[in-house]
């Protein structure tokens, strides 16, 4: 078998690692980026490192940032009496597309997987219980995936919150048991924000 040179092995095997990227596709997108000009594969180039070395997590709800808050953070149209915690900034993003929710976030950067070795500590969650306790928060919307670690994380976050005196809520049903709600569409994801139900 004819061997390809070194730098598009390299490239094929560090495409292939991104998620959802298998060899076939790795391999059409390193010759994509071959066959561009290169001023195409030096944007690309930049905006990788650009994300690796301009992007950090804002300082209050740990969504992704490039400067000390985020954009949902430092709008003053927020309704600051809502937090919506949810696993990562896709699911932010997911839900921000619904136009549903005018309310603050809180991001876990993943949830609690005792087999994994994650728990509480490994993710915002004490973070949150000083920001629901510092602040006038009155609802915390659980809006963790509908899987088994989505749900322990759920139940977790509800004990958790309750002697702070708020309402926690979770999402409607509606979306799919064991689906994300990075995959899920603006319509489910608005019908359920909009008919979420106490804990």
């Amino acid at each position: 078998m004819a061997r390809l040179p070194r730098a598009l092995e390299e490239l094929i095997e560090e495409l292939s690692r991104l998620p959802s990227v298998g060899p076939k596709t790795a391999q059409r997108l390193a010759f994509h980026v071959l066959r561009s000009e290169a001023g195409r594969a030096e944007a690309l180039a930049r905006a990788i490192l650009a994300v690796k070395t301009r992007i950090s997590q804002c300082e209050v709800c740990f969504n992704y940032a490039d400067g000390r808050l985020c954009a949902v953070c430092e709008s003053g149209r927020r309704d600051g009496l809502v937090i919506c915690v949810v696993e990562s900034a896709v699911d932010l993003l997911a839900i921000e597309r619904t136009g549903e929710f005018n309310g603050l976030y809180h991001v876990l950067h993943g949830v609690i997987s005792p087999i994994d070795g994650v728990g509480p500590g490994q993710l915002h969650v004490p973070e949150l219980l000083a920001r629901v306790s510092a602040g006038q928060v009155q609802e915390v919307i659980v809006a963790t995936d509908a899987d088994l670690e989505g749900e322990a994380t759920a139940v977790y976050l509800s004990r958790a919150l309750a002697p702070l005196g708020v309402r926690v809520s979770r999402p409607a049903h509606g979306l799919p048991v064991g689906g994300d709600l990075e995959y899920a569409d603006e319509l489910t994801l608005a019908r359920a924000m909009s008919g979420r139900q106490t804990f």
